[in-house]
């Protein structure tokens, strides 16, 4: 398991052919839900991925534990954000048991990678302290730039996984049906959903137009508003009632 982890690494540097997406998105949504807690609350966040959300949310959180099954994503980490304040945990995320429960846990872009992302929200719901928040994040295969490959026949399948999903290790893209479909069937009441980068073109049209940064922001503030339609989902999530 930790070899196939490892084997993903290269996609989560700078030299990864979707980097300016992911740079977008993954220096968005933390401030997204930062916003929406208070500071000093306890965070438990799964996955390090690329380290821009783990670094940020440890200047704002109180207690934040990250748990991370691959040690040389760790490192990777350790070397890129040396003054990180987060409590690292290396564990697989069906292994993990913390001491404590916690206010905020954060879904960054997880459940596409796993075999069974019932089970891990199933089983994460439990660590969640009483009026707890979950916050989960998503690709959405149904974004407006595949919605429009799609119209014109380029791409036959929107749901169909593309070279960067396989380069990331991707199992499975997501829709705001699919997503709620599967959170409700885990027991969660679903707070809010939202969108994250409402990207109208594919990256290498962007990179050729060389857009000021005040667009592409406009883009990220837009789509809050049209998760349907943006690259990725950001729902927020509470336990049910049983």
């Amino acid at each position: 398991m930790t070899n196939r982890l490892d084997s993903y690494l290269s996609a989560y540097g700078e030299g990864f052919g979707f980097a300016f997406d992911n740079n977008i998105m993954l220096n968005w949504y933390p401030d997204r839900i930062m916003r929406l807690c208070k500071p000093g609350d306890s965070l438990l966040e799964l996955g390090i991925g690329h380290g821009y959300t783990t670094h940020r949310f440890s200047r704002f959180f109180g207690r934040h534990v990250v748990v991370d099954g691959s040690a040389s994503v760790i490192e990777q980490f350790s070397q890129q954000f040396p003054d990180c304040t987060a409590t690292v945990v290396e564990s697989y995320f069906e292994d993990f048991e913390p001491e404590q429960k916690f206010d905020v846990i954060v879904l960054g872009f997880i459940l596409e990678h796993v075999a069974d992302p019932e089970a891990i929200l199933r089983r994460f719901k439990q660590f969640l302290a009483p009026g707890g928040r979950c916050f989960v994040t998503v690709p959405n295969g149904e974004s407006l730039h595949r919605r429009f490959g799609h119209a014109a026949g380029l791409l036959p399948d929107m749901m169909a996984l593309g070279a960067g999903d396989l380069e990331l290790g991707h199992e499975r893209l997501y829709s705001v049906d699919s997503l709620c479909t599967e959170l409700s069937n885990c027991g969660y009441d679903i707070v809010r959903k939202e969108g994250i980068f409402l990207k109208p073109m594919t990256t290498d049209q962007l990179l050729s137009l060389e857009l000021d940064s005040t667009i592409v922001q406009a883009m990220c503030e837009v789509g809050i508003d049209y998760p349907e339609l943006s690259c990725g989902l950001l729902f927020e999530v509470q336990a049910g009632t049983p």
